[in-house]
């Protein structure tokens, strides 16, 4: 039995299906992710074990008890929305011990285990600023703080590093795992950031129009996809003679699907190309070795492995 079951989890708006018969099982300690395009449930789904949104059918159990009986306060989640919703009033310790002041957690223990959690996402020393005196990478963690400090069951995530940088979000990701690593908290992820799921989690729920079209570990979702959706929505690839190959999987080389350079893109550490070909337009990306590297309008030859 998994620590946190969905079962055919269902939510109908009228005769739409937002969620469609979702079934996962998340064990203990687990960090999933669910990702998906704008409307394919994902949120939803974090909204109904949230207890935010009531199911049309289906059933939700955390360690073998019936979730959906137990109202949203005392199902013991944190949640860390995009938004951080962080109290402006209030200072980082302030917001921190928030949900603990709530549970009647007694004020010594409150400032012990809020000192202890802001060191765990590093900013001890930031307890009695504001929320307005600091960066968003920085709002961020006292937001994550926030809902660990209550020590939940299930850390929900909403969606949390879509406000940042491109920069800060990626590093934000390493201290995010890093964090979840030494907590141990069972994680569920929502995002739409393809990149973010597959670094973040141990397993990855790929949906579509309410429905799972793929679960498992993203390395294992991104080389072998279940559909083609799934192979078109984790990252690029090309339909070749009827098989998926990705763009970094193919090489320029002396014999091979003959093809003319039709753009070249420089993007820092790799090069982007579309080449037509007699298969159509194929997409290929090659590391920047320092290489000559061929332009628009050459003649080239693809390869890769298993093409005969």
């Amino acid at each position: 039995m998994a620590f946190l079951e969905l079962e055919r989890l269902t939510k109908s708006f009228g005769a739409h299906n937002a969620v469609d018969g979702l079934t996962l099982g998340v064990e203990k300690g687990e960090f999933v992710a669910l990702l998906g395009p704008s409307g394919c449930g994902k949120t939803t789904t974090l909204q109904m074990i949230a207890g935010f949104v009531e199911p049309t059918s289906g059933a939700i159990r955390l360690a073998g008890k019936d979730l959906l009986a137990i109202r949203p306060a005392r199902r013991g989640l944190g949640i860390v929305f995009q938004s951080y919703a962080l109290f402006p009033h209030m200072t980082v310790a302030e917001n921190v011990g928030f949900g603990l002041e709530m549970q009647g957690v007694a004020a010594a223990e409150r400032r012990t285990r809020v000192g202890e959690t802001l060191d765990l996402v590093g900013l001890g020393a930031f307890a009695s600023r504001f929320p307005r005196q600091m960066s968003g990478g920085q709002q961020q963690r006292v937001a994550l703080a926030r809902a660990l400090v209550i020590r939940p069951q299930i850390l929900l995530l909403d969606e949390p590093l879509s406000n940042l940088d491109a920069k800060l979000r990626e590093g934000m990701q390493i201290e995010l795992r890093q964090i979840q690593r030494t907590v141990g908290t069972t994680t569920i992820l929502v995002t739409h950031d393809q990149a973010e799921a597959m670094a973040l989690s141990d397993r990855i729920v790929v949906m579509n129009q309410g429905r799972a079209e793929q679960i498992g570990p993203p390395h294992e979702a991104y080389e072998r996809p279940a559909t083609p959706f799934v192979a078109n929505f984790l990252g690029k690839t090309n339909l070749v003679d009827g098989n998926s190959v990705r763009p970094e999987r193919i090489s320029f080389a002396a014999f091979g699907l003959a093809g003319t350079v039709r753009t070249r893109i420089f993007q820092g550490n790799h090069w982007l190309y579309q080449v037509d070909t007699a298969s159509g337009l194929v997409t290929v990306i090659r590391q920047n070795s320092g290489e000559a590297m061929p332009g628009e309008g050459d003649a080239v030859h693809l390869a890769w492995e298993g093409r005969a």
